[in-house]
Parts: C-alpha cells; sequence; structure tokens
C-alpha cells in the first residue's frame, strides 16, 4: 500500500537538503518530549539561566531543533483522548471546541453567496444524473447487505474453529503452560514402536496450525477489502494534506526569517540589556552577600575586643546582630554551621562576666574611702553593665549589691573600732584581744565620739548606695519608657496599615517575583515611588557602606529584622548618654517589679545600718554601761542617735524601726532610772526635812524666772562672779512671795528635769509623764503624812508640828499647784491628740492637792477651835476686865498671826482668821448660853461687850486685819 507520496516526513540521511541534516549522539536520540514554548519570551525572572534553557523559534530556525521531529499521521488523526471521532482534521487536532468557536469575518475576504456557486451547479448537475444512472444499474443495498451478512456469519463461523488461547491478549509462547496446550509433547515422543504413529500426529498437528493461518488469513483479506475505499480515500487526503504542509512549512519558513530579522533588530539588543541587568543584580547581591560573610567572620575578634575594653553591651548587640543575620541571610552556609552555637557559648560567657564584673563594681564602690564624695563610681561603666544584664535577663543582680552592702556595713564598724582603738593608749591590745571587749574599756566620751564617727560613716555610705541605685532605677525607667513609646508606635502603625496597604498594591505591579522590572534600566527613578517602604529599613549596624558608583543604596540595604531596630538616646540623671534599643526584651510589669525591688534595696539599705548600730549598742550595753549613763550623757546619746535616724529617713525616705526601738528601749530604761533615782532623792529629802523656811539661792530664783514666759528649760550655769548673789528669803513667782522648804525648791528642779528631758528625748513623753505624775503624788501624800500626820516627829525627831510648819507645808503645796498647768501645757504640745487623755492624770493631782491645802487649813482653824474651846469654857463674867480668858486668847492669836502672816498670803490669812473667828464666836455663843448672859443692857452684859471689844481691837490691830469684818453681834442672836 506504500506510494510514491510518502506520508512519512521522517527525513531521510541521504538527503542533500541541509534544513534535515542532524548529527545526533546515540544518548541525545530519545530525549524525552517537552512542551512547545511560547513564541514570545517571558519577561526576566531575575534568573538568567530561564532563559536559555528552552530552543528559540527565532534564534534556532536555521539549525535542527526538536521542532523538527515528525509524527506519523494516523497517530495524529487517531487521538485516544478525544471523546468521539470526528471527521474533520482541524477539530482532530484542537479539539471538539473547535467547530462551537465564532471566527470574526476577516475584513480581507469577499463574502461568499449562493450566486458564486451557480456555475459550478450547472457544470456538476450533468455528472450528477450519470451518476445516478449507474447506481440504478449497480446491485441494490439490500442485496449487498444481505451478502455481506451472509459473508459475515461465514466468517465468524470460520474464526470459531480457532481455538480461544490464540485469541487472549496475554498469548505467548515462552510461557510453558501456553506452549505445552499449542504443543503437546505426546506428538514428539520416539519411544520404541510408536514412531510412525508420532510422525503422523505432528503431521496432523502442522497441518491444523495451517488451516488455523489460513482461517484467519481470509479474514484479514476480507477485512481489508471491505475497508479499501475507506483506505484510499484517507491516503488521498493525507496526499492533499501534506500539500498543504508543505506551502504553509514555506510560509512558516518566510515568517521565521523576519521574525529573525526583526529579533535582531529589537529584541535581542534590550533581551541582552535585561539579562546582563539581571547578571549585574547577582553579581551585586553576590558581592554583598561575601562583604557580609567577611563581616560576620570578624564577629568572634570583634567580640572579643569588645569585652577586653568591657562594651558588653556592644558585644551582646553585635552577637544578636549576627546571629540574626545567620538565621535569614546567611542560612545554609555550610563554613557558617557551627558559628551560631560558638556565639551562643560566648553569650553564656558575657552573662558570667557581666555578673562577676557587676560584683566587683560594687565591691570597688562600697568599699571606696568614705569620704564626704557621694558621687556615682564610674557612671558609664555602671550604666553599661545594667544595661548588659537587663538585655540578658539577669534580674537578680541587685541581690549582688545587697549581700556586699551587708559586708562592708561590717567592714565600715570593725574599722572603726580599730581606727579608734590605735589612738587610745591606755588600751593593750596585747593583753585584750577581742575587739568587743577592747571597745567596753572605752569610757563615755571615747565611746561617744566612735559612735559618732560610725553614724556619719554610715550617712555616707547610704547617700553613696542611694547614688548608685538612682543611677540602675534611672536606667530602668529610661527602658520602661522606650517601651512605652514603642508600644505607641505600634498603635500608631496599625491605624495607619490601611494607608500603607494602598501604597503596596499601587507598587505590587510593578514586581516580577520580587524583582523591580524598572531596576534593569533605572533604578533611581524607583526611590520616590518606594519612599514609604525603604526609609525604615536602615543597613545592618555590622555592614559596611556600599560605594555609590557600584550599588544603589536599596541594594545595599538588607532585610534583617536587626536592620530595622531603632534606637533612642537618652540620658541619666548623672548626665552619661545611653542609646537605647529595641532589644531588651522585658514586660512593663517586670521593670515596674526591678524598680521596685531596687528601690526595697535601699531601704535594705537603712535597715543594715539601724541593725549594725544596734549591735553595737547592745555590744557596749552588756555590763549595763547604757544604764549608768547620766542625763546629759544619755540625752547626748539620744540625740546623736535621733540625728542618725532623722538623716537615714531622709535620705532613704522610709523609717527603720530598729534603731528607734532599741533607742526607745534604752530610753524606757533611762526612764525607770532617772525616775528611780528622783524619786528616791525625793524621799531622802523628805525624810531629812524639818519644814523650816529655807533661803533662796539665785540659782533657783534664776530657775523659776526660766520658767516664767510659760516655756520650760534649764538655764545655762552663769559665770561664778555672778553666783555671789546674796540668797532671799522668798522665791518670787510672778510678783508672788512663796515660802519654801530645800526640799521644794529641789523638787521643782526635778521637774524641770522631767520636762527638759521630754524635750531632749520625745519618744519618752508619755513615760515621763507617768512617772512625773507618780513623783507629784508621791510629794503630796509623803508631805501629808509628814505634816498632818505628825510623821516628821518620828522621822526627823521634831518636838511638834507648829502652825507654822503647818502653813509652810501649805504655801509649798500652793506652789507646786501654780506650776502643774504650765507642766500640763509642756507635755500637751509634745502628745499626739490620741494620747491626750494622759493629761487627766495632772487634773488628779490638781484636786489631791487642793484638798490637802484645805486640810490644812482645817487643821489650823481645828488648833485654835480646840483652843477656844478650852479657854472660854472656863470663862466667868466678872470683874476685872479685859479678864485673863480673853487676854490670854487675843495673846494665842497675835502668836497664830505672827506664825503665818509672813508665809501666806495676805488673803489666805483674811480668810484662815475669818474662819477662826467664826470659830470663836461659836464657843463664846455657847459658853454665853451656859451661863445665862444676854444682850439686856445689864452689868453682865457690859462686862462681856467690854471683853468683846477687847477681843476686836486686839484682832483689828493685827498686820494686814484691820479691814476685817468680825460682826461679833452674832454672838448675842438665839437660835429659835
Amino acid at each position: 500500500m506504500a506510494s510514491s507520496h510518502s506520508s512519512s516526513p521522517v527525513p531521510q540521511s541521504s538527503s542533500s537538503d541541509a534544513f534535515f541534516k542532524k548529527e545526533m549522539d546515540a544518548t541525545k536520540r530519545f530525549r524525552p518530549a517537552q512542551s512547545l514554548p511560547d513564541v514570545c519570551p517571558k519577561e526576566p525572572t531575575g534568573d538568567p539561566s530561564n532563559l536559555c534553557d528552552s530552543p528559540s523559534l527565532v534564534l534556532d530556525q536555521h539549525r535542527w531543533t526538536i521542532y523538527h521531529s515528525k509524527v506519523n499521521l494516523p497517530a495524529a488523526l487517531n487521538d485516544p483522548r478525544l471523546a468521539k471521532r470526528e471527521s474533520d482534521f482541524f477539530t482532530k487536532t484542537w479539539g471538539v471546541d473547535f467547530v462551537d468557536t465564532e471566527v470574526t469575518p476577516s475584513f480581507y475576504l469577499p463574502q461568499i453567496t449562493k450566486e458564486h456557486f451557480a456555475s459550478y451547479q450547472q457544470e456538476i448537475t450533468p455528472r450528477e444524473k450519470v451518476h445516478d444512472r449507474c447506481e440504478n444499474i449497480c446491485t441494490s443495498k439490500d442485496t449487498f447487505d444481505g451478502t455481506l451478512l451472509h459473508t459475515h456469519d461465514k466468517s465468524r463461523t470460520d474464526l470459531e474453529q480457532v481455538p480461544k488461547i490464540f485469541m487472549k491478549p496475554d498469548f505467548a509462547l515462552e510461557d510453558p503452560l501456553t506452549f505445552n496446550v499449542v504443543l503437546p509433547w505426546s506428538h514428539f515422543s520416539t519411544a520404541g514402536g510408536k514412531g510412525n504413529r508420532d510422525a503422523a500426529s505432528s503431521k496432523l498437528l502442522q497441518e491444523k496450525l495451517s488451516h488455523y493461518l489460513d482461517i484467519v488469513e481470509v479474514n484479514i483479506a476480507h477485512q481489508i477489502s471491505l475497508r479499501s475505499e475507506a483506505f484510499f480515500h484517507a491516503m488521498t487526503s493525507q496526499h492533499e494534506l501534506q500539500d498543504y504542509l508543505r506551502k504553509t512549512s514555506q510560509a512558516v519558513k518566510l515568517l521565521r526569517e523576519k521574525i529573525s530579522k526583526i529579533d535582531k533588530v529589537m529584541c535581542e539588543g534590550s533581551l541582552r540589556v535585561l539579562r546582563l541587568s539581571l547578571t549585574r543584580n547577582n553579581c551585586i547581591k553576590a558581592y554583598n552577600k561575601l562583604k557580609l560573610m567577611a563581616t560576620v567572620h570578624q564577629t568572634q575578634p570583634t567580640v572579643q575586643l569588645l569585652l577586653s575594653t568591657s562594651e558588653f553591651v556592644g558585644a551582646l548587640d553585635l552577637i544578636a546582630t549576627t546571629q540574626e543575620v545567620l538565621q535569614q541571610e546567611l542560612q545554609g552556609i555550610h563554613s557558617f554551621r557551627h558559628l551560631g552555637s560558638q556565639l551562643c557559648e560566648l553569650e553564656k560567657l558575657i552573662d558570667k562576666m557581666m555578673i562577676a564584673e557587676f560584683s566587683t563594681y560594687a565591691r570597688n564602690d562600697l568599699n571606696r574611702p568614705l569620704e564626704d564624695d557621694c558621687q556615682v563610681l564610674e557612671e558609664e561603666r555602671l550604666v553599661s553593665l545594667v544595661f548588659g544584664l537587663l538585655k540578658q535577663r539577669k534580674l537578680n543582680f541587685y541581690e549582688i549589691y545587697g549581700d556586699e552592702m551587708i559586708i562592708t556595713a561590717k567592714n565600715i564598724i570593725k574599722q572603726c573600732v580599730v581606727n579608734t582603738v590605735s589612738q587610745i593608749e591606755e588600751i593593750d591590745t596585747e593583753v585584750v584581744v577581742k575587739l568587743a571587749d577592747q571597745m567596753r574599756m572605752m569610757n563615755f566620751p571615747q565611746w561617744f565620739d566612735l559612735l559618732k564617727n560610725i553614724f556619719s560613716k554610715f550617712t555616707i555610705f547610704l547617700k553613696r548606695i542611694k547614688a548608685t541605685l538612682s543611677t540602675i532605677r534611672s536606667v530602668v525607667f529610661l527602658v520602661l519608657d522606650k517601651n512605652q513609646k514603642t508600644g505607641d508606635l505600634e498603635d500608631t502603625l496599625q491605624k495607619n496599615s490601611a494607608k500603607d496597604s494602598m501604597v503596596d498594591t499601587e507598587v505590587a505591579y510593578l514586581t516580577h517575583e520580587g524583582m523591580f522590572i524598572s531596576d534593569a534600566f533605572t533604578e533611581g527613578d524607583l526611590l520616590p515611588v518606594a519612599a514609604d517602604t525603604t526609609s525604615q529599613r536602615n543597613t545592618s549596624p555590622n555592614s559596611e557602606p556600599c560605594s555609590s558608583d557600584s550599588v544603589s543604596e536599596p541594594e545595599c540595604t538588607t532585610d534583617s529584622s536587626s536592620s530595622k531596630e531603632q534606637t533612642s538616646s537618652s540620658v541619666t540623671p548623672g548626665g552619661v548618654e545611653m542609646m537605647i534599643g529595641d532589644d531588651v526584651n522585658m514586660t512593663d510589669v517586670e521593670l515596674v517589679r526591678l524598680a521596685n525591688n531596687i528601690q526595697e534595696l535601699l531601704y535594705n539599705a537603712s535597715d543594715i545600718c539601724h541593725d549594725r548600730s544596734v549591735k553595737f549598742l547592745m555590744a557596749r550595753a552588756k555590763d549595763g554601761f547604757l544604764e549608768k549613763l547620766n542625763s546629759n550623757e544619755f540625752v547626748a546619746l539620744s540625740r546623736l542617735m535621733e540625728s542618725f535616724i532623722l538623716d537615714t529617713e531622709q535620705i532613704c525616705g522610709r523609717k527603720s524601726m530598729s534603731l528607734r526601738g532599741a533607742l526607745q528601749s534604752q530610753a524606757n530604761r533611762f526612764v525607770n532610772r532617772f525616775h528611780e533615782e528622783r524619786k528616791t532623792k525625793l524621799s531622802l529629802l523628805l525624810d531629812n526635812e524639818r519644814w523650816k523656811q529655807a533661803e533662796v539661792p539665785a540659782e533657783f530664783q534664776d530657775l523659776v524666772d526660766s520658767v516664767s514666759d510659760g516655756r520650760i528649760s534649764l538655764p545655762e550655769k552663769k559665770p561664778a562672779a555672778t553666783e555671789e548673789r546674796k540668797p532671799t528669803e522668798f522665791l518670787i513667782v510672778e510678783g508672788q512671795k512663796y515660802a519654801t522648804v530645800g526640799t521644794v525648791l529641789l523638787l521643782i528642779r526635778i521637774i524641770l528635769e522631767y520636762c527638759q528631758c521630754v524635750d531632749n528625748i520625745p519618744s519618752i513623753t508619755t513615760d515621763m509623764l507617768t512617772r512625773l505624775s507618780d513623783l507629784l503624788k508621791y510629794f503630796n501624800s509623803r508631805s501629808c503624812q509628814l505634816v498632818l500626820g505628825a510623821g516628821a516627829l518620828q522621822v526627823v525627831g521634831l518636838k511638834t508640828i507648829t502652825t507654822k510648819n503647818l502653813a509652810l507645808s501649805s504655801r509649798c503645796l500652793q506652789l507646786i499647784v501654780h506650776y502643774i498647768p504650765i507642766i500640763r501645757a509642756h507635755f500637751e504640745a509634745r502628745l499626739q491628740p490620741k494620747q491626750f487623755s494622759m493629761l487627766r492624770h495632772f487634773d488628779h493631782i490638781t484636786k489631791d492637792y487642793h484638798d490637802h491645802v484645805a486640810e490644812i487649813s482645817a487643821k489650823l482653824v481645828a488648833i485654835m477651835d480646840s483652843l477656844f474651846d478650852k479657854l472660854l469654857s472656863k470663862y466667868e463674867v466678872k470683874a476685872p476686865v479685859p479678864s485673863a480668858c480673853f487676854r490670854n486668847i487675843c495673846k494665842q492669836m497675835a502668836k497664830m498671826h505672827e506664825a503665818i502672816y509672813d508665809l501666806l498670803p495676805e488673803e489666805q490669812t483674811q480668810m484662815l482668821f475669818l474662819r477662826i473667828n467664826a470659830s470663836y464666836k461659836l464657843h463664846l455663843k455657847r459658853q454665853l448660853a451656859h451661863l445665862n448672859v444676854v444682850n439686856d443692857g445689864g452689868p453682865l452684859n457690859g462686862l462681856v461687850t467690854t471683853d468683846v471689844a477687847f477681843y476686836t481691837g486686839n484682832l483689828q490691830a493685827l498686820k494686814g486685819l484691820n479691814n476685817l469684818d468680825l460682826n461679833m453681834a452674832e454672838i448675842w442672836e438665839q437660835k429659835r
């Protein structure tokens, strides 16, 4: 069936046409089929190799390519992927949708109508008639169909004779089972006696197989004869199609030549520019990558150099940046595979070095000489250390400083004691080895100077600690402020994210696989467009600047997050400028907690100083040294301790109770001893008091004068020349004369000492108030026992308690009562409002003293009353007048007046004599009633009137009683 028109366009090796010549290796002869590329080349993708991987129709048309390979036409026409077999060639080639596609009419083709086919119809009509006559002559279709059906049935019957094993698709004689079925071995056996029969069987088998072959060949020939018309029709169509393909090939060849010329003139240069631009960009990237690798390679030497100068923050920043570059830009580089782990170990080493460096700094800062210099030691170094520790989240570094504070506080006291002991010659350090025993051998002035020196050292110590901790807290607060500003900035950026996304959308269309197309032409034109996105991308801190003649700025930047870190400059209180980055990964809560812990460390420093001071005091107080101090010494000690407590509170801003508690404990012991000493002294004075008027020395008068303005304070001792003033008989208090005994003068001084002690030691105000109340009550009760109770007769040995003793005791009590309101006001000004209830003790004491004075007055009246009763009971109305009874009464009255007039004020004297006169009138009236003497003008009445006139005249003649209204007429009044 082969013809001269070969259906296979495969080129022959003997052909002289250069277009079909091709030399191929055996390995390249059978290459896998590749999909046809697009005629138009794609835009550059950033990878120059993509432009030359596939053959070009334009550049490769004059050399053999894969497009010159041919496929045989039946394989192309019989596409097994199609759902149905269309008769149209184009439908078979381009798919079933080809016929449904509406083709736009061409403007260059004329419109074809039926008139164009009129001449063809006239020509073909006779031929059609001839064709019809020929069909009538031919056999009818039914007959032909019947013949075909008969032939088909016969062929089917013949094929059924062929065994089915030959029809199986997996038929293979190589299979032993199949071979045994087709050629049984029983037909080939050559055993004795059966040779002729086996030969006949083999011949029969051969004939049978030949018969099967004939049947199959006959059927094949029959099938071919039935389809001969279609086969020849297909061959005719193939010849026509090959003519069309030859013409098309020539047209395509011409088009390729034109396109090749266009490519050389218009496209080849532009594509070469693109390819060179991509190559240049790739070289720049490779250069930057190598330069970055060189920079990263110098990380470890640079870190070691920074560590040698204690630049821990710079070293940590460099390590963090390098780690980030390794993870993002240099990931997968084999030469740096161990660098990350090495940097991690180096970072751990830096952590240990920073802790050790901070311990050394704390030790040097706290152990330097304690002078008046309270400046921060090496503030820049401290700020760098603190910032590095914060960056590494070593938040317990302040505990190291706290431990050093405790050790330094101990050393301060020890050094002060050693220095003081070395200056005292009386202390032999070779005999007394222990430092505490050496300290106990000091007298109070030496020990007091030592304590003052310790307090001054502690004050400077706390000021230094405060300055250092303030610097540390300022670093923490600066980081906290930076975090808050960063949070506000992130909120602002989130609000502007919509605007940024719009800008990104406008820029995105310019990019192709991450590369700006315009970079191939003018890189500078792109900078204004991408200004918003590149403004926040800074170069890496460790990368070197790129030269302007080789690399533009956008190409030199990196995309690592470390390049996006923003730093801000801040200044600490000491004036040290510090760069704060965004790489301190600490929350606001952690920073605030750390700042509070640092502030608490300052409070702990105050507590440490107070605790060490308390231990120093307790070591000196073991032998009762502090309890043996006199008032002036203890007041000086108390003032020194109060001053130190106030200084520490002012420095640290919080009260420390340990030293204040120790001072209060010692103050309580001092108050007890102070009170017991004064009470014992008062008791001894009262036991030895003879209740006689004492002269008032000038110093006591000055003491009283110092209290005249309402303020209680002990006057300073005046020079010896002024102490030659003579003592006075009376104590002048606000213009009034007070006759006192020596015990009361000393009691006033004791009372003022109580008040002065309260001023010096405010913490003992309540205890002193209680003790002073107890002292005043004791004086009142003891003086009552000695005078009114006549206890002085046995204690002192007085013969009797005279009216002068009673009057003097009353006046002394009045003097004390005069000072009670002043004392009350003094204590009230120093008490808390909630403690005012304690002032009621003074009200009770005042009442007790007034009652005591009233009892003394009643005692004086009772003395005269008993005298009147004794004398007037013997009174008789008879001559001579004045009678001896009245003369004796007037004599006793004169003695009474003489005893009390100089002691009591005139008003009290008048009131006392009025009460005595009333008692006199009562007894006289009773005696007259007993004698039945009435006011009738008789002789008896006249005698009594003369005696009464004598009594009145003598009484009114006494000093200060001349205006006394005696009202003697009451003696004649009768009871109704």
